[in-house]
C-alpha cells in the first residue's frame, strides 16, 4: 500500500506536536517562548519586560538578564513594575496546552499504521487535537486581553502588552493539526477505495467492432 497520502499528514502532526510541546514548557524553562509579553517604557522602572508563560514568569532587566520563577499550574502573579495582579483563574486554563500536545502525539503515533480502522482513529484524534489546540488558542487570546486590560489601568508607566512567540506557535500548531486531519482522512479514503488504484477494464467499442467475428 502506498504511503504517499499519509506522509504529509505525518509531517504535519510531528511539527504540530513539537510546537505544542515547547509551548507547553515555555516559560520559565525557555524564557523567550512566552505567551504574553509586557514591555515597559519610561518611568523609573528597572526592568525591561516580563515574559508570561504556562508555568511561570521571567523578568528581564535592562541588561537583558532574565530572572525566572516557576510558579506551577494555576499561579497568581503581580507585575513587578506596575503591581497589577493577574488571578489564578486566568492562568489555570493554560493547562489545555499539554493536553493538546498529548492528543497530537497520539495522533502522530496512530498515523504510522496501515490498518484502516487505526487510520480512522488517527484522523479523528487529529481533529480532536485540533479542537483542543483551538481551545488553548482561545484561552491565550482571553489571557492576553485580560493582561492588556489590567496593564492599561496604570497611567504612570508606559506599558506595552504584546502577544509572544508561544501565542503564535499555538496558532501554527492549530493549522497543522487541521491539515493533518484532512490529509490522513483523505489518505484513508484512497486506500479504502480500490477503484482508485486499479483502472476498470472495458471492452473496446467503435465502428470496427461491428465487423468483428463472434
Amino acid at each position: 500500500m502506498s504511503r504517499k497520502f499519509f506522509i504529509p499528514g505525518i509531517i504535519f502532526l510531528f511539527v504540530a506536536f513539537v510546537l505544542s510541546f515547547i509551548t507547553s514548557i515555555s516559560v520559565p524553562t525557555i524564557h523567550s517562548l512566552d505567551i504574553v509579553r509586557i514591555n515597559y517604557n519610561g518611568g523609573r522602572v528597572t526592568v525591561a519586560s516580563t515574559h508570561v508563560g504556562r508555568l511561570g514568569i521571567c523578568v528581564v532587566d535592562l541588561g537583558d538578564n532574565a530572572a525566572c520563577l516557576n510558579l506551577g499550574h494555576g499561579y497568581e502573579f503581580a507585575d513587578v513594575a506596575t503591581g497589577t495582579v493577574i488571578g489564578s483563574s486566568w492562568t489555570r486554563g493554560l493547562a489545555v496546552h499539554p493536553v493538546a500536545a498529548a492528543a497530537t502525539f497520539v495522533a502522530f503515533c496512530l498515523s504510522f499504521s496501515s490498518h484502516l480502522t487505526v487510520l480512522l482513529a488517527a484522523s479523528m484524534t487529529s481533529f480532536l487535537a485540533a479542537f483542543l489546540t483551538l481551545l488553548a488558542f482561545l484561552i491565550d487570546i482571553a489571557f492576553y486581553a485580560e493582561v492588556h486590560h489590567k496593564s492599561n489601568d496604570i497611567g504612570s508607566i508606559d506599558v506595552d502588552v504584546n502577544t509572544a512567540p508561544g501565542f503564535w506557535l499555538t496558532f501554527v500548531a492549530l493549522l497543522l493539526t487541521l491539515f493533518a486531519g484532512c490529509t490522513v482522512c483523505f489518505g484513508r479514503r484512497k486506500v479504502a477505495d480500490p477503484s482508485s488504484s486499479y483502472p476498470m477494464m472495458t471492452n473496446p467499442s467503435g465502428f470496427l467492432s461491428r465487423f468483428r467475428k463472434n
